[in-house]
């Protein structure tokens, strides 16, 4: 075997549907999903802060759900549908969750504003779902989650925030439970 075909053994071609945007590419299968983002597709809303999935940094919605980035290999999710922060604001228009987070001042220097976006996304729709947290009652009969303070606090605890921005990222999610 040459080592072009030895090459070629160690990378898969795949397509990641980006923000609405399908692009098909050849990774080598070490690849994480937060480097093909970054470093092959330019889309530099998710950040590699720990890149060991502790800080959230990273956090993106793979098919509606959250999920850190640095993580998970890109070829095992060939077809996916990836939404960056970047992806959630439709027709020029901020999302919800993004004009909450300019409102309550939700941001210092921005390095985790983009996966506190998406990982806020993403809890909001399994809230409504009914997955429970460990602040959810364990009798909780199923349907909607109610979202208070100390519920959004723990489904929102995976993202670190170095500039201790917590309490208005929490207001600004309020604002978007209560709209």
């Amino acid at each position: 075997m040459d080592t072009a075909d030895a090459a070629d053994t160690h990378r898969s071609v795949l397509t990641l549907h980006v923000n609405n945007v399908a692009y098909t590419i050849s990774l080598d299968h070490r690849t994480t999903v937060l480097d093909a983002l970054r470093e092959r597709l330019d889309v530099t809303g998710p950040k590699k802060g720990c890149d060991h999935g502790q800080c959230g940094a990273c956090t993106v919605l793979v098919d509606g759900r959250r999920m850190l980035a640095c993580l998970l290999p890109a070829v095992s999710f060939d077809g996916s549908r990836i939404t960056t922060a970047e992806g959630l604001a439709e027709g020029g228009r901020l999302h919800p969750l993004q004009e909450a987070f300019v409102r309550r001042d939700a941001l210092q220097c921005g390095y985790c504003t983009p996966g506190q976006i998406c990982s806020a996304a993403g809890m909001l729709a399994e809230a409504a779902q009914g997955h429970p947290s460990q602040v959810t009652a364990v009798d909780h009969p199923g349907g909607a989650v109610e979202l208070t303070r100390e519920e959004i606090g723990e489904r929102m605890s995976g993202n670190v925030c170095r500039c201790g921005a917590y309490p208005n990222i929490v207001a600004a999610i309020e604002d978007v439970v209560e709209e």
